[in-house]
């Protein structure tokens, strides 16, 4: 079978947009999990295949290119494909496009299919269906974030889990990871700064019952990392780009 990209056209609601008018990072790590989950549901590897097989895909890293943040009821075209897999990993592209025809945000997405009673990842030559992949990239080589040690001068923030960050796999759903990221470096930072990249390390889920992460964060002025951590354990390492917003 060949692969085709699977295309949808969305216009931005307002409660997708944040303070200044423009996409909020959330929403946008929202939506690409979302478009991911309905083109794997036309492969036949989506959630009711999931379900019935005791398993889940697992997004395990993203990087993102942000080119411009979509504003308020822009317009836009989404895309994504499955671009190659290894034995035990799949990755899939993405590109946001602009009602002319722009690139807005490019981003490259890694995942891993879990036995859901066991936790551990499934070979995926054993599962998937035949196909040719496309093996178009939306970024060039992209590099997945590797982890630092943080020093002792790291800046540490506590947000508590609520129960709405549970999703149905009852862990914390990964969009929220880049919002403690972010909101970890404060409103007047935020607020004079644009995002304009970000990568992601999930390392382990945070499952339904947890109470509070802590946020570990360094930021350099335009390059910020961040540690989440839950009972002392590593669940994603972050990295950030920013520019100055004029």
């Amino acid at each position: 079978m060949q692969i085709q990209k699977f295309i949808l056209q969305k216009r931005l609601e307002t409660s997708e947009i944040g303070k200044c008018g423009t996409y909020r990072i959330t929403s946008l790590l929202k939506d690409l999990q979302a478009i991911a989950d309905r083109h794997a549901s036309i492969l036949g590897v989506g959630r009711e295949f999931c379900i019935k097989n005791n398993m889940a895909w697992v997004v395990i890293n993203y990087v993102i290119e942000i080119d411009e943040m979509p504003s308020d009821e822009e317009d836009l075209t989404f895309e994504t494909w499955p671009s190659c897999h290894e034995a035990l990993r799949a990755f899939r592209d993405f590109r946001i496009l602009g009602a002319d025809g722009r690139v807005m945000i490019r981003a490259v997405s890694q995942w891993v299919m879990i036995d859901l009673t066991t936790r551990r990842p499934i070979r995926l030559g054993n599962i998937m269906p035949q196909y040719d992949l496309l093996p178009e990239r939306a970024i060039t080589n992209p590099q997945f974030v590797t982890i630092d040690e943080f020093s002792g001068d790291a800046d540490v923030a506590v947000f508590p889990i609520r129960y709405d960050d549970i999703d149905v796999n009852q862990h914390v759903n990964n969009a929220v990871y880049a919002t403690w990221a972010t909101e970890s470096l404060g409103y007047e930072f935020l607020d004079s700064h644009k995002l304009t990249g970000i990568k992601i390390n999930y390392k382990k889920e945070i499952p339904a019952g947890e109470k509070s992460i802590l946020c570990m964060s360094t930021n350099s002025g335009l390059i910020s990392k961040h540690a989440i951590k839950s009972e002392n354990v590593l669940n994603a390492y972050i990295e950030c780009q920013w520019s100055i917003d004029n």
